[in-house]
């Protein structure tokens, strides 16, 4: 390691910590007030088990809807403030309220747009006019653009089951909702054995032995240049601000969600340029230093095979850990709301352009640049001055706070070092940059899965 750094660069290195600790301070603070995904995904579940109940066996609903999931969609509605709830939603309150009076009391706060203006008058009309009142929801559009909203009129007008009820898209929906449901539990058993197993084999001492870790001859300093300068004062700041205006400029004429989703395709992009720029000199100036078997970053992709087993092997066993960290969480601090505002692109987009932007930003650009800055430089940094496991904490750390979220931090905090221990045990980078993907693409499947 290179020692007696200039103190140009020391004075460079503490300037930058003050100023990320200000950035991530007030980040931190502010991801208070950005919503969460979790009470949208919540009602998106909800109103997904609503449709999928009658594709269902009747064995499976218990598990997969509940027990009544008319009763769990109401109450999920009800939990909202009214003046926060949208009309379409109001709507839907509306025709799941059994007691006519209540449901015209919520109809009179509802003012739709001119697409949802005909449920409206459906759900107000009498009894008497149930022929006409099915007819024109039949001609309204709702059944093909908005089929929940559809049936639940349908069946509150005193429609009949088979009338109501589009048994393709019920059976659409409970794909998607077994999907949601039962591929998760699936990795957390086989996660939770794999982990139990590599416990056992720990303390019997009959574990596979970690590589020798060949990290890069660099300093703190160059790392505190290169995570603190680099990755957040000129990359999570500097870049987005000069590039905004410019993204402005070649997106304004295109549609949302495209429009948003370029233009965190091209930040995404920007953000990445100063951190790999700072990198790529600070390895130049090794000069001559003979390079270890694999490079200085340790990539080495082959075998792809080994490399895939492990990223899969150490995604199941992380991901147990990670889900009781996030559920103990919200039990004893609840939702600190703070998530990541790609996760709600994800979930509202529906336009293949930009759910493609999307797709390279998280499972292919986010796991590259992000594994090669927290586990390709500052991990082995770390490790090799103060020991593995302040490394992989600390490398964990600052990639928990890196995302700014209070929400969020102590879930990416464990996925973090996870990827620290992976990237150790298997004494090479693809591994993780694969898991991580695996990761992120887990994620954004979920979220496509329960969209709209």
């Amino acid at each position: 390691m290179r020692k007696g750094a200039p103190t140009w660069k020391l004075a460079l290195a503490v300037l930058s910590v003050l100023l990320t600790a200000l950035i991530w301070i007030k980040g931190l603070e502010e991801s208070f007030s950005r919503p969460s995904v979790t009470p949208q995904l919540s009602l998106n579940q909800r109103e997904m088990s609503f449709l999928a109940e009658p594709a269902l066996p009747s064995a499976l609903r218990p598990f997969l809807v509940g027990e009544n999931p008319e009763d769990s969609l109401r109450e999920s509605l009800n939990e909202i403030p009214l003046e926060e709830i949208s009309d379409r939603n109001k709507l839907v309150l509306a025709a799941l309220e059994p007691l006519r009076e209540r449901r015209r009391a919520l109809l009179g706060e509802v003012f739709p747009e001119d697409s949802l203006l005909e449920v409206k008058q459906v759900l107000l009309a009498s009894k008497s006019e149930l022929k006409s009142s099915l007819l024109e929801l039949d001609g309204s559009g709702t059944k093909k653009n908005d089929p929940l909203l559809y049936q639940i009129s349908c069946l509150a007008i005193g429609g009949g089951y088979e009338q109501c009820v589009d048994f393709e898209i019920s059976r659409n929906r409970a794909f998607r909702l077994s999907l949601s449901q039962f591929v998760p539990l699936l990795s957390v058993l086989v996660g939770s054995g794999l982990l139990i197993r590599q416990l056992w084999m720990i303390f019997r001492k009959k574990a596979v032995p970690w590589p020798p870790l060949s990290p890069l001859p660099l300093s703190l300093v160059d790392m505190l240049l290169l995570v603190a300068g680099g990755f957040v004062v000129l990359g999570e700041v500097i870049s987005p601000t000069l590039i905004a205006p410019i993204t402005e400029g070649f997106t304004k004429g295109l549609a949302s969600p495209v429009n948003e989703s370029l233009k965190v395709f091209v930040g995404y992009i920007s953000m990445t340029i100063p951190p790999l720029l700072i990198l790529r000199y600070q390895i130049v100036g090794l000069g001559k230093i003979e390079k270890p078997i694999g490079g200085w970053l340790q990539w080495r992709f082959f075998p792809l095979d080994r490399a895939f087993f492990k990223a899969i092997k150490g995604w199941l066993m992380v991901m147990p850990l990670v889900l009781l960290t996030g559920w103990l969480m919200n039990l004893f601090v609840g939702d600190q709301g703070g998530s990541n505002p790609l996760l709600e692109l994800v979930l509202r987009s529906r336009n293949p352009l930009a759910l493609t932007l999307l797709v390279l930003i998280t499972v292919v650009l986010a796991p590259l640049f992000e594994e090669l800055v927290f586990r390709g430089a500052l991990l082995p940094v770390l490790a090799n001055s103060y020991g593995s496991l302040l490394g992989v904490v600390v490398s964990g750390l600052v990639f928990a706070l890196a995302h700014l979220s209070v929400g969020e931090f102590p879930p990416l905090f464990v996925l973090g070092v996870g990827l620290g221990l992976m990237r150790l045990s298997s004494g090479r980078l693809f591994p993780c940059v694969l898991m991580h993907s695996i990761w992120n693409g887990f994620t954004f499947t979920s979220l496509i899965l329960l969209g709209g």
